[in-house]
């Protein structure tokens, strides 16, 4: 099992930017790539980025290419989402999750606010 916290949340002027991160703990050595998702108010939660825990292959949803950029350092166990020229469209309630190499995503933190207002 593994657990994770995400940081790093808050306000945020439109066209700032703002540094998400995921702390890991447990049975990280499980782990096969890491996923930030979010949700915004009355929407579902969708997929924003994800990394296989060496740090191959970043992927990204089209509204955030070029914006945002997820990374790994697993030596210690933490996963980033550098978030750039923000947009108000990326309020939401962010979450990281990780997978094994077969199965789907899962270990859901508790998530961290980031709001995009002037």
């Amino acid at each position: 099992q593994v657990q994770l916290v995400e940081s790093g949340g808050g306000l945020v002027q439109p066209g700032g930017s703002l540094r998400l991160s995921c702390a890991a703990s447990g049975n990280t050595r499980s782990v096969f790539a890491v996923a930030w998702f979010r949700q915004a108010p009355g929407k579902q939660r969708e997929f924003v980025a994800d990394i296989r825990w060496s740090g191959a292959r970043p992927d990204y949803v089209d509204s955030v290419k070029g914006r945002f950029a997820i990374s790994v350092d697993n030596a210690k166990n933490m996963v980033y989402l550098q978030m750039n020229n923000t947009k108000p469209e990326d309020t939401a309630v962010y979450y990281c999750a990780v997978r094994r190499q077969i199965g789907a995503y899962g270990s859901w933190g508790q998530g961290t606010q980031v709001t995009v207002s002037s």
